[in-house]
C-alpha cells in the first residue's frame, strides 16, 4: 500500500497518533519538535475551522486532525512539491473530509479573502531574516527557514485576511523576534494575548516562543510558565512526554 503513495526519495513517518502517517523527503526539511509544540499549544474547539499557513508537508494539520475535533483544516503552502506530499498523506490517511491543502502564496490576500473565515490560524513560519547569513534562494530548506518567500509582516497580514472577528492565531517563533512579532501583530490589530517560552532545560535560555493573538481583541497579555524540553540528565521532561503521548 505504501508503494502506491511514496516516491523513492520519501519516507512514511508514523505520528503515533490514531494511526496517522505523513510523507516526508528523506534529505529535505523534516518536521521537528516546534511543530508538535505549536499544535499542542493551539486551542481548537469542537467544530472549529482552522487555516494553517506555511504548512509544508502538513504536519500541524495532521496532528490537529488527530488531537482535536476541528471540522475542517486547510493548509496553505507555496512549494508545490510540499503540497503534493501533503495531499498524498491526506489520501493515505483517508482524511479527505477533514483536511485540504492548497498550493498558494500567503501574500495573495485576494485569494485568502475568498476562503470562509477561520476560527483559528496556526503558523510555524520561517524564523530567520532573509539577509541572515549566506543562503541559496532556491534551496527548499532555506525557504522553510529564512524569510525568502514571506516575511513576518506577510504572515500576519495573511492571518488577518482569513481570521474571523475575535479569531485566534497561534505561532511559534524565536525569542529574538518577539518584539517584532508583538509590534507587527498590533500594527494589524491582532492583540497578543498569551506567551509561553520554550527552554532546552532549566539552565539554558529560551530558544523558542509560543504566542497567541486575537483578531481585534482587547489589551491583556498573560505569560504561561515556561516549558522545559529536557531534564538536566538529558532525558525528556514529563511535560514533553505527555505532549508526545508517551
Amino acid at each position: 500500500m505504501e508503494k502506491n503513495f511514496l516516491r523513492s526519495d520519501e519516507t512514511l513517518d508514523d505520528l503515533q497518533l490514531k494511526g496517522i502517517c505523513v510523507i516526508q523527503k528523506k534529505d529535505a526539511f523534516r518536521f521537528g519538535i516546534d511543530a508538535v509544540l505549536l499544535a499542542n499549544f493551539s486551542k481548537i474547539r469542537r467544530g472549529a475551522r482552522v487555516v494553517d499557513l506555511c504548512s509544508g508537508t502538513g504536519i500541524i494539520p495532521f496532528i490537529l486532525a488527530g488531537k482535536t475535533e476541528a471540522s475542517s483544516i486547510i493548509g496553505i503552502e507555496i512549494q508545490n512539491e510540499m503540497v503534493d506530499m501533503a495531499k498524498r498523506s491526506v489520501s493515505f490517511n483517508k482524511l479527505e473530509e477533514k483536511i485540504e491543502f492548497i498550493n498558494k502564496d500567503l501574500k495573495d490576500l485576494q485569494f485568502l479573502r475568498t476562503l470562509d473565515k477561520a476560527d483559528v490560524v496556526t503558523v510555524n513560519p520561517p524564523y530567520k531574516l532573509k539577509d541572515s547569513g549566506i543562503i541559496n534562494l532556491n534551496d527548499k530548506n532555506a525557504i522553510a527557514r529564512h524569510e525568502i518567500c514571506c516575511t513576518l509582516d506577510d504572515v500576519i497580514k495573511g492571518a488577518k485576511a482569513v481570521l474571523k472577528d475575535n479569531g485566534r492565531i497561534y505561532m511559534i517563533h524565536r525569542p529574538d523576534r518577539l518584539a517584532d512579532i508583538i509590534c507587527t501583530m498590533r500594527e494589524h490589530k491582532i492583540e497578543p494575548k498569551l506567551i509561553k517560552m520554550i527552554q532546552p532545560n532549566t539552565e539554558k535560555a529560551p530558544n523558542m516562543v509560543l504566542i497567541e493573538g486575537q483578531n481585534n481583541g482587547g489589551t491583556f497579555l498573560k505569560w504561561e510558565a515556561p516549558l522545559y524540553v529536557y531534564n538536566l540528565d538529558g532525558s525528556y521532561t514529563e511535560e514533553i512526554n505527555k505532549i508526545y503521548g508517551r
